[in-house]
Parts: structure tokens; sequence; C-alpha cells
């Protein structure tokens, strides 16, 4: 029996909850419709999914399993669905993502020209939601940085470039030429990678800036950044040793879009030519 996605949501909203009353109000239906898609997904699946008891609802160890699952099946359903619905509003369309510091505007200029059919269009995307926005089809294909969740992706490496120490202007070492892992291991981090319970999320360049020139801590950031990015309170220190940054386009690993493989195409000629 195929796997009725309407049922994977009813379901993905209960374990999400863990309450069904509240479950259904999010889902604008009736308490007792949910129970019984729930009882019947169950039976479509051959298995229990939650575990009823008087201290509430709890997942199986087949709901987490299939929550697991759900969650990237509906963002694939939502992606084609937003796809097919693009194709249907006339001219051809290619949303390209790209992360601070890279230039993709030679790659769209030359792909661009080669389209001329096709409207291209350029969007940031930041550390946490690099792949997500390829997944669910905001954007079709991304220039992005390690490190990347590879799951459903299809990755094309384009190349690496050094990584620099972003400083207060006044800090100890602002003046020097270049520095070492060894010279920063006591120095605080900015924790935006794997922040704590109680961190505030760092996400875009602008914010790394504000937390560096304030003292709350460096970074390290890709060469290309420090070029594009200046603020007469940050300064850039390079740190040859520190691991090369990766950049590399990604995209929906099942797409079989003639678009992004010319996209493709043209971004790893217009690397070569630098």
């Amino acid at each position: 029996m195929d796997l009725d996605l309407r049922k994977v949501r009813y379901f993905t909203a209960v374990a999400e909850q863990l309450h069904f009353g509240r479950a259904a109000e999010s889902l604008h239906i009736a308490q007792p419709v949910l129970s019984r898609q729930i009882r019947a997904l169950e039976k479509d699946l051959d298995a229990t999914l939650f575990q009823r008891d008087s201290h509430g609802v709890t997942l199986t160890v087949a709901g987490r399993q299939l929550l697991d699952d759900a969650r990237n099946l509906l963002a694939a359903a939502d992606a084609t669905r937003r796809r097919v619905h693009r194709a249907t509003r006339g001219p051809r369309r290619l949303v390209v993502g790209f992360r601070a510091g890279v230039v993709v505007t030679g790659a769209l200029r030359a792909f661009g020209a080669a389209h001329p059919e096709v409207q291209v269009h350029a969007r940031r995307v930041e550390w946490d939601d690099q792949e997500e926005l390829i997944l669910d089809g905001t954007v079709d294909v991304a220039y992005v940085r390690r490190p990347v969740r590879e799951r459903g992706l299809r990755l094309l490496p384009l190349f690496s470039e050094t990584r620099v120490a972003m400083l207060p202007a006044g800090h100890r070492f602002a003046d020097k030429q270049e520095l070492s892992l060894a010279d920063l291991a006591d120095e605080p981090r900015l924790a935006y990678a794997r922040p704590g319970p109680d961190d505030l999320p760092i996400r875009t360049i602008e914010e790394k800036f504000e937390c560096v020139a304030a003292g709350t801590g460096i970074t390290l950031v890709p060469e290309s950044v420090a070029e594009q990015y200046s603020r007469p309170d940050i300064t850039y220190v390079p740190v040859p040793d520190a691991e090369p940054d990766e950049v590399l386009l990604a995209w929906e690993a099942s797409r079989r879009s003639p678009l992004i493989a010319a996209f493709a195409r043209v971004a790893q000629v217009a690397q070569e030519r630098g």
C-alpha cells in the first residue's frame, strides 16, 4: 500500500507535540478524526507508532523511525510541489544560493548569456540553512561551504581557500603578519557552529562582526570574506596552518534538471578561469 502523505503529516504533528488535542488544533481538524487517521496509518504500516497510557503519549521505536523519515519525505513532497508550481508560472527560472564571500557573478552572467530564456536569481544562504534550502526547493543549486550534511545532496567540489582570524581592531594580535592555531589556542571562540544551550545563535557575517568587535570572541573565516567585508573595528590576520575552507556546488541528488547540469558545467569553467 502506498504511503498516504496526509496521514504522515497528521502523524508528524502528533509526534512533534506528543498530544493529540494540540495536534488536532494545529491541523484544524477534530481530535476523533485525527485519532482515526493515526490508527489507519498504523494499520497501513502494520506498526504501532504511539504508546498511549495515563501518563500521555510517547513514540514507539517504529514511531521514532517514521518521524526521522517523515521529515525528509514531507520536505521532498513540498519541494516537488514548489517546483511544479514554479514550472506552471511561465518562464523557466534558476535560483542559485551562495554563502558569504563566494562571488557568483561570473557564473551567473555566463549562464545567463548561454540561456537567455531562463530567469536567474541569486540568494544568500547561511551555514545553518544551506542544506535545507536546497532540499525544500527554495534554491535549485547552491555554493556551500563545509561542513555539509551530505544526505540527499549531490556535491561538486569547486575550490578551497585559506582562513584568516577575525579579530577586534585593538586585539594584541591585530598587527601580526600571520598567526598559527597555537597562537589562538587560548582565545575565546564564537560558538556558532555548535552552540551550547545558553548560546544565542550567530548566523550571518554581520552578526559575527558585532560579536567580535564587542570582544565576545574571535573566529576564523574564509579569506574571501576578509576581501569583501571590512570594518574599521575589525582586522584580519592569516592563519596558514588552519584547515582550508572548501566550497562546493550542491543540489538535490534526485533531481535530473538540465538547467542544474548546465549551471554546474558553467560554474566549473568559471572557477577554472578564475
